[in-house]
């Protein structure tokens, strides 16, 4: 698609949109995002990005944003809201179309938080914040004065990396996207074949992990980025010998977007984007940045290295705290993940009762090998009062659409387990 042909087909939806505050985008065509994308900030409107497609999620958020409307490229869902679809009609020749200018302080989208946590939050976004984060995005990854990089990616344009890396980096950072929403390997092969090189990939580390296993050819990339979970070491070595390309991450939030970077194999310390830096207040680590409207708490634990580098320690609620003993949920994850036979695996800890102490349960997708021998195997790598109890065998995790395990999600098939 040209960009002749995206400025007719932003202009032509504009005219379309009724009067409102904001829009609930909920387009999975990555051509039809941006342009519903673009066309409601054109119209001084604001972009509601959903954590997921579930109805009883969109009903809420649509319960917050009274006289609110929907976007979609597909049938609408069973909601009392307005319904546009989005398309593009190839039949119709764009007409020249200047640039629109959007104000740097109007708010694009309000971005929702996974909910793995807890209950989705909603976070301002606004147009130049966005812009500012995909040019550094940009820069990070592929220099000044880059070619062009063709984006293919697994994670939806809803999502806070989504946004950032395949929406955003189009819109402000000199890249192209392949349109589809790609989730199998041999999904994610085609599209990557059919746009031309240099060829980016944005994926998360469940959805490289698949590939991996999936053992078939790729077309070459130039660069893979991860994001949305800690990518084990081992997984980036073998992902970078495998796929022919350099792994990196990216740290992010949804409060604050996309800060940091790392190549995985090479190093266990992130660095800032340029612009940006740690302060402590009030016992909390606060993130700075030029572009961002203010600063940020994060949810995280880090230690600052200074020069703009810090090591990541894991969430404020990934501690544990057993017998007087501390453990990471994140650590005691990846020692399951690295038995042999365990496909996939978490650590959390499970709703209880009031007054209890808090103790670890695990789910893990291993087909071939039974509860006693995975605990057996992960009693060699931690101390006995950190095994998880129960440890239950499923067919899958509940991961949503960025690979994420919402805490319900998690509770819920544990309690199913003992059904």
């Amino acid at each position: 698609m040209s960009r002749q042909q995206f400025l007719g087909d932003v202009v032509a939806l504009a005219a379309r949109l009724p009067d409102a505050t904001h829009a609930l985008n909920l387009c999975e065509d990555r051509y039809h995002f941006m342009t519903a994308f673009a066309a409601v900030c054109l119209r001084g409107q604001t972009n509601l990005l959903p954590p997921s497609q579930a109805i009883g999620v969109i009903a809420q958020i649509a319960g917050a944003y009274p006289g609110c409307y929907a976007l979609g490229d597909a049938a609408p869902p069973a909601l009392p809201l307005p319904w546009i679809g989005v398309a593009h009609d190839a039949t119709v020749a764009a007409a020249p179309q200047a640039v629109p200018t959007l104000a740097q302080d109007h708010v694009a989208a309000l971005a929702f938080t996974s909910g793995s946590t807890g209950a989705p939050q909603a976070h301002a976004k606004t147009w130049g914040t966005l812009v500012r984060t995909a040019q550094l995005t940009a820069q990070r990854f592929l220099g000044d004065g880059h070619p062009a990089a063709n984006i293919v990616a697994t994670v939806p344009s809803q999502h806070m990396y989504g946004l950032e890396t395949t929406v955003m980096m189009v819109l402000a950072g000199g890249c192209a996207a392949h349109a589809g929403r790609t989730f199998f390997p041999a999904e994610l092969r085609d599209a990557l074949a059919q746009v031309p090189a240099p060829r980016v990939l944005i994926t998360t580390p469940v959805h490289l992990r698949a590939c991996l296993a999936a053992a078939m050819p790729f077309p070459a990339m130039q660069l893979i980025v991860s994001a949305t979970a800690p990518l084990a070491p081992e997984l980036a070595a073998s992902a970078e010998a495998t796929l022919g390309a350099p792994v990196h991450e990216i740290y992010g939030c949804t409060e604050a977007g996309s800060m940091a970077t790392r190549r995985t194999i090479s190093t266990p310390n992130w660095q800032f984007f340029p612009g940006m830096h740690l302060t402590r207040q009030d016992g909390a680590q606060v993130v700075h940045g030029e572009h961002l409207p203010a600063p940020v708490v994060l949810p995280d634990r880090v230690d600052d290295l200074g020069e703009g580098r810090f090591r990541l320690r894991g969430r404020s609620t990934d501690l544990l705290k057993v017998a007087g003993k501390r453990a990471s949920l994140s650590e005691l994850t990846a020692h399951l993940l690295r038995i042999p036979g365990v496909v996939d695996a978490v650590v959390f800890v499970p709703e209880a009762a009031a007054g209890g102490e808090a103790r670890p349960a695990a789910l893990v997708v291993a087909p071939d090998l039974a509860e006693a021998h995975i605990l057996a195997a992960l009693a060699t790598m931690v101390d006995p009062v950190f095994l998880p109890r129960p440890l239950v065998r499923v067919a899958h995790l509940p991961r949503n659409t960025v690979g994420k395990l919402p805490q319900a999600a998690l509770q819920a098939a544990l309690v199913s387990s003992d059904a």
